[in-house]
């Protein structure tokens, strides 16, 4: 029986740059449109399966098995905490993780800090590799909205232009680290199926000699 591997990625607009950089390696998915719903697409001729997820579920069904190798940016990946091998940067995707407050917020040393956002592992990662305690307020969206209305002092959040944290009167506190589009892999696959994933990522960065082989 034929050996496949099981693509997972994240739908939108990390799947159309994915699909693209998948083609300059001869891998093309003829079905494949942005605004399709199938959610498989097979390349017979390389024996890739292309799965399209949620972005937060990709970590997931790599480290379950359901997917070989996954393609997720590095901002879901930190906050999964999922056992997976990282393989290598993408370098795509590219963005940042930052605290963010209001422009003339005046911090209170006195008084316990509380900090909106979506990536509630992230943040309580960080703030403690700082020592600081704060209270994490876990939201779905729209986190700038936090500080505004006297929800939250900070927000974690990832910003690309910085765009909307302007416009809401936020500024940039501090830098956590860079984020950008992950090549992931399921442990076990990359023992069973290690030579054609290996030969996946060499054509994806043929340049890339060291690579991380786990998190």
């Amino acid at each position: 029986m034929e050996k496949y591997i099981n693509l997972a990625v994240a739908k939108g607009r990390l799947a159309d740059t994915a699909v693209k950089a998948l083609g300059g390696m001869g891998i093309s998915f003829d079905d494949y449109t942005s605004s399709s719903r199938k959610l498989i697409h097979i390349d017979h001729k390389s024996g890739v399966r292309l799965v399209l997820v949620k972005a937060d579920d990709v970590p997931t069904y790599v480290e379950q098995g359901a997917a070989d190798v996954g393609i997720v940016g590095k901002d879901t990946l930190m906050e999964s905490m999922a056992s997976v091998y990282e393989m290598m940067d993408l370098e795509f995707g590219k963005c940042k993780f930052v605290v963010a407050a209001l422009k003339d917020r005046v911090e209170n040393k006195q008084k316990k800090s509380y900090v909106a956002t979506k990536y509630v592992n992230v943040a309580k990662e960080f703030f403690k590799s700082k020592g600081k305690s704060v209270e994490i307020i876990k939201l779905n969206g729209s986190v700038e909205l936090a500080p505004l209305v006297g929800l939250a002092d900070t927000i974690v959040d990832i910003v690309e232009t910085g765009t909307t944290l302007k416009e809401n009167g936020l500024v940039i506190v501090e830098e956590i680290c860079p984020v950008s589009a992950r090549l992931i892999v399921n442990k076990a696959s990359l023992k069973t199926k290690g030579d054609i994933i290996e030969n996946m990522i060499q054509q994806l960065c043929p340049n890339q000699k060291e690579r991380k082989t786990d998190l």
